[in-house]
């Protein structure tokens, strides 16, 4: 079955301690019933701070605080369902979209087969 990354977007200025007891509990319940339907892989919120590493020509490694690409919204989660079809994807989907409201990027997950003996 296909596995899709389901990435939730958070706008810059995003305060965690705004988000109700109702809301953090309909979270939690839709996660437990995705464990139980056997859609949800994995599962997690993801910290604002966040760290570039960019090869340079010369060969080293540049790291510098902040997001690759300026933006005015970051990955505050990220989870890994498999689902039959998209149809089913975007059923859970619309289903913490209601829980949750914010952008919600999915994308399919592309998996590229190792060569033989490795």
């Amino acid at each position: 079955m296909p596995q899709y990354l389901v990435s939730t977007y958070l706008p810059e200025n995003y305060d965690p301690s705004t988000v109700s007891e109702a809301t953090i509990e309909g979270i939690h319940a839709l996660n437990r019933e995705m464990v139980a339907a056997g859609v949800r892989k994995f599962a997690c919120g993801l910290s604002p701070k966040v760290m570039t590493l960019r090869g340079q020509a010369n060969g080293e490694v540049l790291v510098t605080d902040g997001p690759y690409v300026e933006a005015k919204e970051f990955v505050g989660g990220l989870s890994i369902l498999e689902t039959a079809d998209v149809d089913e994807l975007l059923a859970w989907v619309r289903k913490g979209a209601k829980v949750f409201p914010a952008v919600v990027e999915v994308r399919e997950v592309f998996y590229m087969p190792a060569p033989a003996g490795d």
